[in-house]
């Protein structure tokens, strides 16, 4: 029985908690790759040493040369910058563009029978251009972000319910940024939708903490951003995708008029498995939400018109 292969492009604090967490769920062979000379070699070998006393018998490596997608089942695209004072939103999509163009490449190249799924930001944006850049089918590249956002409601949720935390669904909806769109009345308890237990000024408080939930991070960390939320997400949907779980998850698809939006990368839930985005759900939405969901693809457009104008597309 072939053994299952996940080649993660990036190895900074992303990038290896996404293979800590493969190594620790017992997912799959994993090799980091990067173009730092020694880094993903060294925390390669770090993650390897620990699969002893962890009791793991997948196998950990790092290497930069793009010749080690070769084989995988599911790529990970985390390589990018963060932006840097003096640097506009345009600048940081340019240059991220063309690091997950070089890395789309090289995986239609190498790995032409891979998922890809897409952490670079701004997500939705480098989610779609991988996409084009591939020339996969629409179910085989996906971005993480509605997972990782629908984590944070969800935990924001739990502690102001004090409950536990696995006991809250939380659904969010849009592009990974300031117009994503919490959806309270598909956020549920066990059940129950939190607007039978929570006020509509503290669930606004809750939303908008989410909407920032990534720039909170930033700030107290004051160099970097989160990584092991993210991590944890990324590996919630790859396990999905090689174990055939058929988990309903909101993610990045390349939607084709699914929720009247045509041709763009946006966040819904969708269900994963050995197909990739099996299937798009089409929640039913109220005006308001239906209004908040065409500004947050209209957001992600924009990107999309960047880097048509700088010829990345």
């Amino acid at each position: 029985m072939k053994r299952a292969k996940v080649a993660v492009v990036g190895a900074g604090n992303v990038g290896a908690t996404v293979a800590h967490q493969l190594l620790m769920h017992e997912v799959a062979d994993t090799v980091l790759i990067d173009v730092v000379e020694g880094m993903p070699q060294g925390k390669g070998l770090d993650l390897a040493e620990s699969t002893p006393v962890e009791a793991r018998s997948v196998l950990m490596d790092g290497s930069n040369d793009y010749g080690a997608l070769a084989g995988a089942d599911v790529v990970v695209i985390t390589a990018g910058i963060a932006r840097k004072p003096g640097m506009s939103r345009d600048d940081l999509l340019a240059t991220n563009a063309g690091i997950v163009k070089a890395a789309a490449e090289h995986v239609k190249a190498k790995a032409p029978n891979a998922f890809v799924v897409v952490v670079t930001n701004p997500l939705d944006v480098m989610t779609y251009l991988a996409w084009k850049v591939t020339g996969f089918d629409r179910k085989r590249v996906l971005g993480m972000a509605g997972v990782l956002d629908s984590t944070r409601f969800a935990y924001f949720v739990s502690r102001e319910l004090n409950v536990a935390a696995r006991d809250v669904q939380a659904m969010v909806l849009g592009g990974h940024g300031d117009t994503m769109v919490p959806l309270p009345r598909y956020t549920t308890v066990s059940g129950i939708p939190i607007t039978d237990l929570l006020g509509a000024e503290v669930i606004a408080k809750l939303s908008q903490r989410t909407r920032d939930g990534g720039a909170e991070i930033v700030a107290l960390l004051k160099q970097g951003s989160a990584f092991y939320a993210p991590g944890s997400s990324v590996v919630a949907m790859v396990k999905s995708l090689l174990r055939d779980e058929k988990r309903l998850l909101p993610g990045a698809a390349i939607l084709a008029g699914e929720y009247g939006e045509p041709d763009v990368c946006l966040g819904v839930p969708m269900v994963i498995g050995e197909g990739g985005v099996e299937r798009i759900i089409e929640l039913k939405l109220g005006a308001e939400e239906k209004a908040a969901l065409h500004k947050s693809a209209e957001a992600v457009r924009d990107g999309m018109k960047v880097l048509k104008e700088r010829q990345f597309l």
